[in-house]
């Protein structure tokens, strides 16, 4: 399966979230990032700080195998 099969594509972020460009002093990133998490659509942030989300969290898959894993945090980090 190669990458763009993978995860979903900038036009295809762009599509979902209803972000195609940046605005209000924020980038179309940021705005991005913040839809989907008030959307709980699981997405890593990668160095640019672009959301990758992959194509299964959209595509209804039920494999828990298949949605990225949660990184591990102390209890402490997790408080707030």
């Amino acid at each position: 399966m190669s990458t763009t099969e993978t995860f979903l594509s900038p036009e295809e972020v762009a599509e979902l979230t209803g972000v195609k460009i940046g605005r209000g002093g924020h980038t179309r990133e940021e705005l991005q990032v913040e839809w989907l998490r008030g959307s709980g659509i699981p997405f890593w942030t990668n160095a640019r700080g672009r959301p990758i989300i992959a194509r299964v969290a959209i595509e209804g898959r039920t494999s828990r195998e298949d949605l990225p894993k949660k990184k591990w945090q102390p209890k402490m980090m997790m408080a707030g």
